[in-house]
């Protein structure tokens, strides 16, 4: 189970709406979002992974030992949501390393685990990965085998796999096999379009028939349906933003209820005692 932090109007697709520079005047939202999300963890005894952004880890610094406080893993978004295919091998280093030192300062534990923003690792940018293990990283979470107008590599592997000459493990969203194509189904907006019945049936096949576990990831501003409505975007991006916000948590809850979940620390790197540095 892993959660990305990141507040409504810092998602990529919102970008060209939204300056940067105006972050700092916007009333953030993910305090609430996360309280009610670590009460539903709480409740339901679920430990999960929250890759969280460095801009948001520097304003909130008491929600970051929260989430340590309460059993889960830290990890890393980056630092103010920039594509990986943005940056240059100096800026992206920069970005992970000062994300990493600001995230193991307030939390005490060490950062073992990157996702990159909007999956923006592809195939003419692999050399990111060589630069998260020469930074200490030991997984990323940052591909996902479908094809996609933003993000993808189709033909990447299914499940994790070492890259780096062995020195990282790259963790892919979850995908089913269908109909000869890969088709994701490890949560965000493809959680919110397809039926629950759909994603829990997805999930029980990879379980099954490819005795793998899922990971699954969302967001925040995703069980938000009361978040202020941007004015002027594409109808292509309404839709994939602001569809079937209203059922996206009781499909959480269901979601928990019907699979067990875990850190990606604990599942991935059989790593359950050494959650310090």
């Amino acid at each position: 189970m892993t959660v990305d932090v990141e507040d409504y109007f810092q998602v990529s697709a919102f970008e060209p709406y939204i300056d940067k520079a105006a972050w700092n005047r916007i009333p953030c939202r993910v305090e609430a979002n996360m309280d009610r999300i670590l009460q539903l963890f709480a409740e339901r005894r679920v430990k999960a992974t929250f890759f969280t952004l460095g801009w948001l880890a520097q304003r909130y610094p008491q929600l970051i030992k929260r989430v340590v406080q309460e059993g889960h893993e830290l990890a890393s978004h980056g630092w103010d949501h920039v594509r990986v295919a943005k940056q240059t091998p100096a800026q992206f280093q920069d970005d992970i390393t000062k994300t990493k030192a600001l995230l193991e300062d307030i939390s005490g534990q060490r950062i073992k685990g990157y996702r990159a923003a909007s999956y923006s690792i592809g195939a003419n940018n692999l050399w990111a990965h060589e630069l998260l293990a020469d930074t200490g990283h030991e997984y990323s979470s940052s591909i996902v085998p479908i094809r996609h107008d933003l993000y993808g590599i189709p033909d990447a592997p299914r499940f994790a796999y070492k890259t780096a000459e062995g020195r990282l493990l790259e963790i892919p969203i979850t995908t089913v096999r269908l109909g000869g194509r890969n088709l994701s189904c490890g949560g965000g907006g493809w959680f919110r379009l397809f039926p629950y019945a759909f994603s829990r049936w997805a999930m029980t096949r990879v379980n099954q028939r490819d005795a793998e576990p899922t990971v699954f990831y969302f967001h925040p501003w995703e069980i938000d349906p009361e978040q202020p409505r941007q004015l002027g975007v594409s109808a292509k991006t309404r839709f994939r933003h602001y569809l079937n916000l209203n059922r996206m948590y009781p499909r959480l809850v269901n979601l928990i209820d019907d699979f067990r979940w875990d850190r990606m620390d604990h599942v991935f790197l059989g790593d359950a005692n050494a959650n310090t540095r």
